[in-house]
């Protein structure tokens, strides 16, 4: 109870000191009274903070008293760095540490929003300061007092060996590469954990999370965003000393961390603190490794000015690869796993954070995704990327997740092993909203790519050529596709190669070239093993007669614009049953509200990606140029939308849009209407400059060839069941009969601004 009524005596004190500060007039900066009540009173949590220091109380001290907010500024970064001269040992300097960064935890936002503030950690000198005096922004005094307050010992970090706090070594002179806090990457020893350390630690890494992600207080405008982020910069930079132990801890606290523990239900009985350490050194991670940082004198030829990159690119041992390998996949398999004790283990939820951890490794380490490549582990990072892909598919507000994974697949994609891997059996231990199959994993991912382009929401039309790009890549290596598999890729032939989905947009046959890229690789490289999709092929076979027959002349071709179909790519009823897996759960509609997500526009696939030719001998590489110069698809052209409007994938998809679902449907009513009045109209020489293009050689030799044995063997057996042609099929060969193998064709991925 003396407890509970000093802990709101402190509360009281702090919001009178508020008050004063919000009142008429400068508060002195010698008033030390109402600086020390702000800081060293026992505010217990960052929420005591946020309920005592409501927004309006500090917009409302920013703009009526903007001297007493610019001190208060400077007085609790005057704290902490008196702390770090003072090795911060007491109890109660460590409380003022907390407390200050918490304050400023909850101030530096409202001081970005505000454009005549924005400089304010930069430039500003401090009021009354003297000439000659430190002239250190207060920015860069705040970033390296936190770092140094990071390796604190007794107050983020145990003290190393035996040695008691007072035999520890000045702050400012402090080895931190000794206190690095976990066993992992480039750190060998287990120093030992205290719950404390981890809240004190979190307390700290918030603040720097807050500074570092100034980008999102911003406007849009790209004047806004000019200089980089300056924050991030000083943070990664040789000017802060203990660069390399915070990197190699932030990386060995995510991947060191398993949430599981060894008891069932543990986590009901005992709190877990590395929980929120982990999820906030990730979202630093995430923030710090960030390429895009123009500052003057950039050598772009040159090693990266941020150090974190430097570092992530630089690891090279084995081990240190298993090491982050292995703690990526569990915690993303953690939500995941079903267990026969239901709630028996802690699920972690920051997959988002962990995918683009994962990106950044595998796109500045390529040594590291060589070695993703090189097992089967990869098909663990795999298996959840599918997962939230299926599960995110029809959610707006997390279209950001759908682009990363699906650019991470792309990625990974351009390797040989990625393919190779894909062919491994798939056992269902992930529930998904999808029909129960028999197969591999590259099954599963067909079937995914499949429910994603059908039953997904209208902004993720930009990434079908990216989706059709991933199978076409892995195509060339897919040993034996199910039933199930090869029924969705020829559902989305013929939906694709419908006459008024491609006369309705300039683009729209591009995505039919994908997929028949895809077919022919596999009927050139891996016919014997395909007799599924062969058999569907051949059942399906009018839609590829009818794509080779499609009429050019103006009434046909305006008959067939004009016709649309209710539900173009909905599937209809097919031999393979549709039958969900146990457990699983169908994707959440966007609730309104929720179309807040803000991305760079999408670069086009020719521009995300680089042709190369999996052949390396010059024989096959001049035989791939004339291949290309005959067979290329146009470029620079816009993905079209299913619904027959015009859809821009360097379009913006999400800026501004934050009016919820209402605003979507009124813009695809505009879409509509405004359609009709394109002036674009599908012409004969149109047609003809892709038609003849088409790669249908292959799967019309394939079809001329195999059709008549298979209506000759069952007119001759009488056969009804189909696993009797599928046995024909799968002994059967096309060696001799089709047109010359044409090179593989790889499209890897290259870096570009907008991922």
């Amino acid at each position: 109870l003396q407890s509970t009524m000093g802990n709101s005596d402190s509360k009281i004190s702090f919001q009178r000191a508020v008050e004063q500060l919000g009142s008429p007039g400068p508060v002195e900066a010698g008033d030390v009274a109402v600086w020390d009540q702000l800081c060293q009173e026992s505010l217990t949590s960052i929420q005591d903070v946020f309920s005592l220091l409501p927004a309006e109380e500090i917009r409302k001290l920013r703009e009526d008293s903007p001297t007493n907010l610019s001190t208060l500024c400077y007085k609790i970064v005057e704290k902490l760095t008196k702390s770090v001269e003072s090795s911060c040992r007491t109890s109660a300097e460590q409380q003022t540490v907390l407390n200050s960064c918490r304050l400023l935890t909850r101030l530096i936002p409202y001081i970005f929003e505000d454009p005549d503030w924005r400089s304010f950690f930069w430039s500003k000198p401090e009021p009354g300061m003297k000439e000659g005096a430190d002239q250190t922004p207060l920015g860069k005094s705040m970033m390296l007092a936190i770092c140094d307050l990071l390796f604190c010992p007794e107050f983020t970090v145990s003290s190393a060996g035996n040695r008691s706090r007072d035999e520890v070594d000045e702050l400012i002179n402090l080895d931190s590469c000794e206190y690095i806090w976990e066993k992992g990457v480039g750190f060998a020893q287990t120093p030992s954990q205290t719950p404390q350390h981890h809240h004190n630690r979190v307390e700290l890494l918030r603040l720097i999370l807050t500074c570092c992600s100034e980008s999102i207080y911003l406007p849009p405008t790209n004047e806004a965003h000019i200089g980089g982020n300056k924050w991030v910069h000083l943070f990664t930079s040789p000017e802060n000393r203990h660069a390399l132990p915070l990197f190699t801890s932030l990386i060995n606290t995510v991947c060191g961390y398993d949430p599981a523990g060894v008891l069932p239900y543990n986590h009901l009985i005992w709190a877990d603190s590395k929980e929120n350490l982990v999820e906030m050194a990730l979202q630093v991670l995430v923030v710090t490794l960030d390429q895009d940082l123009p500052m003057d004198g950039d050598n772009p030829d040159g090693p990266p000015d941020n150090l974190f990159l430097n570092y992530l690119s630089r690891i090279h041992r084995e081990e240190d690869f298993q090491f982050m390998l292995s703690g990526i996949t569990r915690l993303l398999m953690n939500p995941l796993v079903q267990t026969y004790l239901p709630g028996s283990q802690r699920k972690v939820h920051f997959h988002q954070e962990l995918l683009i951890f994962f990106w950044k490794l595998c796109e500045h380490n390529r040594k590291f995704m060589f070695h993703v490549l090189k097992s089967s582990d990869v098909l663990e990072i795999i298996v959840p990327i599918l997962h939230h892909l299926n599960d995110a598919r029809a959610d707006h507000s997390r279209v950001g997740l759908m682009h990363i994974g699906v650019f991470i697949l792309l990625l990974l994609s351009g390797e040989r092993n990625f393919g190779v891997r894909l062919n491994k059996p798939y056992t269902a231990t992930v529930p998904m909203d999808i029909p129960v199959f028999s197969g591999s994993h590259a099954d599963l991912l067909i079937i995914v790519f499949h429910k994603i382009i059908t039953t997904g929401h209208q902004r993720l039309q930009p990434l079908f050529d990216c989706l059709l790009t991933i199978l076409c890549n892995i195509s060339p290596y897919l040993k034996s596709m199910s039933m199930t598999a090869a029924c969705k890729l020829i559902h989305l032939v013929e939906a694709f190669s419908t006459p008024w989905f491609l006369m309705s947009n300039q683009t729209n046959h591009n995505l039919v070239f994908f997929l028949l890229e895809m077919l022919n690789n596999i009927i050139q490289y891996q016919f014997d093993g395909n007799y599924n999709l062969v058999y569907t092929m051949i059942r399906k076979r009018t839609v590829f007669h009818q794509l080779a027959n499609l009429p050019t002349d103006c009434s046909t071709m305006q008959k067939n614009a004009s016709k649309k179909s209710k539900k173009p790519l909905t599937r209809k009823s097919s031999q393979i049953e549709d039958e969900s897996m146990e457990g699983s759960q169908p994707a959440r509609p966007a609730e309104p509200g929720t179309l807040k997500a803000s991305l760079m526009k999408l670069p086009r696939i020719e521009n995300l990606t680089e042709d190369v030719s999996a052949h390396p001998s010059k024989k096959l590489m001049d035989q791939l140029t004339q291949s290309l110069a005959s067979n290329s698809l146009e470029s620079g052209k816009p993905i079209a939308a299913v619904a027959g409007s015009p859809v821009q994938p360097g379009a913006d998809v999400g800026r501004g849009e934050a009016a919820g679902s209402e605003k979507v449907e009124e813009n695809e009513k505009k879409d509509d209407s405004s359609s009709t009045a394109d002036k674009w109209v599908p012409t004969p020489e149109w047609i003809s400059s892709w038609k003849n293009k088409m790669p249908l050689q292959t799967v019309m030799r394939m079809l001329q060839v195999l059709v008549p044995q298979v209506e000759k063997m069952c007119i001759d057996k009488g056969l009804t069941d189909e696993s009797e042609i599928l046995r024909f099929l799968q002994n059967g060969t096309l060696v001799g009969l089709l047109p010359v193998p044409h090179p593989i064709l790889i499209r890897r991925y290259q870096a570009n601004p907008g991922t």
